[in-house]
């Protein structure tokens, strides 16, 4: 029965062992966990008396933290006495895999990143992305929220705003107001360009500098089109160029000025039948009503 007693004996080794090295995993992971909670505290508020974009803080404290988290179960699986080269093949089979499968996740995460970095906007500013124009209300990592002037909320992926162009109308203080008005080519160019910068002149919106001015753009098919350009604050943008829209179709209205429509001129030629005595192929052409 000897053999049993140093089998009993060589469990209880293994036992203790195995005891031992759970015991230290477990109180390593449990401490490192709690030293990795702070260190990303510490760089959460580091970053925020450096007065980085809250987004940017939020989105490097996450990943500070899932770093700090690998390289604590990297080191808590050596206390058990995995080989260090082996979980490395195994982690990198096993990111080529999560890789390859998220690869849509991972560029809206590469994007939300470089978001985060290169700032083209922040929270509030009004933008137009993708066709889409609001008022920017958050920047996540996978996502970006922007609510409509209709109050439609409007959520675009990461990956497509940098893959598109992205038009900030908020840094400046003022916008250009650009309108196409067309009048007639019978009508008197400067009788129309007076008549506008009237307009333009009457509402205390439009800013004295620069200076508003009307020019011709084109000859059109139909009409001779005119361009009101003026500039305005941000904030009354939209109002402004509704007000100066129809009081410019008013103004020309009084002045007998015309904003002509589409136009297409057709001529009709009435062609009378061949007869036997005429050539062959040939046609005969009818006098007109008004002859």
């Amino acid at each position: 029965m000897d053999w049993l007693a140093n089998l009993d004996g060589e469990w209880k080794a293994i036992a203790v062992s195995y005891g031992l090295k759970f015991l230290g995993g477990l109180l390593i992971f449990l401490i490192g966990l709690r030293i990795a909670k702070w260190i990303a505290g510490l760089a959460e508020k580091s970053l925020a008396r450096a007065e980085v974009e809250p987004t940017a803080v939020m989105f490097l404290r996450k990943v500070a933290y899932v770093i700090l988290l690998v390289v604590l179960v990297l080191a808590v699986l050596q206390v058990f006495g995995v080989p260090m080269t082996s979980m490395i093949a195994v982690l990198g089979a096993a990111g080529l895999a999560i890789g390859l499968a998220l690869k849509d996740s991972l560029s809206n995460i590469a994007s939300g990143v470089m978001l985060v970095s290169l700032k083209p906007f922040k929270v509030g500013d009004v933008v137009n992305i993708a066709g889409e124009t609001g008022k920017v209300e958050s920047v996540s990592i996978f996502q970006t929220k922007i609510r409509h002037p209709d109050n439609k909320l409007i959520i675009l992926p990461n990956s497509l705003i940098t893959t598109d162009s992205i038009i900030n109308l908020t840094p400046d203080t003022m916008r250009r107001i650009e309108l196409v008005i067309g009048i007639g080519y019978e009508d008197d160019i400067d009788l129309a360009r007076e008549t506008l910068m009237e307009v333009v002149s009457a509402d205390p919106r439009v800013l004295a500098d620069p200076p508003a001015d009307v020019l011709v753009y084109a000859l059109g098919d139909s009409s001779v089109n005119l361009g009101l350009r003026c500039h305005v604050a941000n904030a009354d943008y939209f109002n402004a160029k509704c007000d100066l829209t129809e009081n410019s179709k008013k103004a020309l209205d009084r002045k007998g000025v015309s904003i002509p429509y589409p136009q297409r001129d057709v001529h009709l030629h009435h062609h009378a039948a061949a007869t036997d005595a005429d050539p062959p192929g040939a046609a005969r052409s009818l006098p007109s009503p008004e002859s």
